[in-house]
């Protein structure tokens, strides 16, 4: 069996800390903590899972915090996470196993990232990472903000999840840091030109997020799947700016780097469904819905591919007044999200015009 160094940099996390090492602290043979400048009860909530609290210096750099996380491990793997992340039951005794089976040979596994849950608890949207890597080929982390661990060698890939399960956020921190560095002058690579046109976007300064999403794509050294989300990113843009033309090239610029993903048939299918071109959005819709996504896509919104097509299509068959196929839908999408208000209400309607129906034949 391995042994494994779990690795974390933190500040002002008392009302999660605690949580997210419950739940790894059976898993692991070391934790180390690098507090980052704490003014809360952090530390005193980490002393009781581990005695190997460091401090570190904010320097407005997430990747020298990590690596300084790093050195402090002693085992043979580092295993990282943030304070609001967690290992769910069921995830933890696929961890243990992982720990039980792994080849040393292995140099860096990666798990999913459980980013956001739908009302039924459902995962929605997730990503995958690095989260297990051989502590002596010294792997680096990258990048001021929305850091990056450079791996190489023997990769697996595993079933295991890490869930995010933030209870607050620092909405002005990264783009804080960003814009530092634009004013200091410093270059930003672009993997950080693509990050901080989203912290523009997501503080609706689009003008700017616009021409960093463009300096992005025109550098042609974007990873595929960045390239892909940066189209949908400036759908977004031209959307909030009621640019229904850029709004739509957008989502077909996403077409140069691979097959229609879901989501932009989706963006597709509500481009004509606003426009009550009905068999047109019908169209785009399905395509979401057959579309078959390559295993261990690295992004991954669940809604495009379930009952958000479902639930659209449910209203366009209704607008054609075909009502079966639109209850059909209907019911796709009640199999995804059972206590949805608005499907309910559909389940209603629906009932009502069938058995109207089925009483006149």
């Amino acid at each position: 069996m391995v042994s494994i160094s779990l690795c974390m940099i933190v500040k002002n996390e008392e009302d999660v800390i605690g949580r997210c090492l419950a739940s790894v602290k059976g898993l692991v043979d070391e934790i180390n903590i690098i507090d980052t400048g704490s003014t809360d009860n952090t530390k005193q909530i980490v002393k009781q899972f581990t005695d190997r609290i460091y401090d570190f210096e904010w320097i407005q750099h997430f990747a020298a915090a990590r690596n300084f996380s790093f050195q402090q491990a002693t085992k043979e793997y580092i295993f990282w996470l943030d304070a609001d992340d967690v290992l769910l039951e069921e995830d933890q005794e696929k961890f243990k196993a992982l720990k039980e089976s792994l080849s040393t040979d292995i140099d860096a596994v990666s798990m999913n990232y459980n980013l956001s849950f739908d009302l039924e608890g459902n995962v929605s949207s997730l990503l995958r990472r690095y989260r297990l890597v051989r502590r002596d080929k010294k792997f680096q982390w990258i990048g001021a903000v929305h850091e990056y661990l450079e791996v190489g060698g023997k990769l697996l890939d595993s079933d295991i999840a890490v869930s995010h399960l933030p209870l607050s956020h620092d909405h002005n921190r990264n783009i804080n840091i960003y814009k530092q560095l634009v004013e200091s002058g410093e270059p930003l690579s672009p993997r950080d030109t693509f990050y901080y046109a989203n912290e523009l976007l997501d503080h609706e300064q689009f003008e700017d997020a616009l021409f960093y999403y463009e300096t992005f794509l025109a550098s042609k050294l974007g990873w595929v799947e960045d390239n892909i989300r940066a189209c949908f990113k400036l759908a977004d843009c031209y959307s909030h700016l009621n640019d229904k033309e850029n709004n739509l090239s957008s989502i077909l610029r996403s077409f140069e780097y691979d097959i229609p993903r879901p989501e932009a048939c989706c963006r597709l299918g509500f481009h004509f469904m606003e426009q009550a071109k009905n068999y047109e959005a019908i169209f785009w819709y399905e395509q979401a819905l057959v579309i078959q996504q390559k295993p261990n896509t690295p992004f991954q919104n669940k809604t495009f591919t379930t009952w958000l097509p479902h639930l659209q299509l449910c209203v366009l068959f209704d607008r054609l007044q075909q009502y079966e196929l639109a209850n059909a839908h209907n019911e796709l999408a009640r199999s995804y999200l059972p206590n949805d208000e608005k499907i309910l209400h559909n389940k209603t309607y629906f009932d009502r015009i069938l058995n109207k129906d089925n009483e006149k034949s």
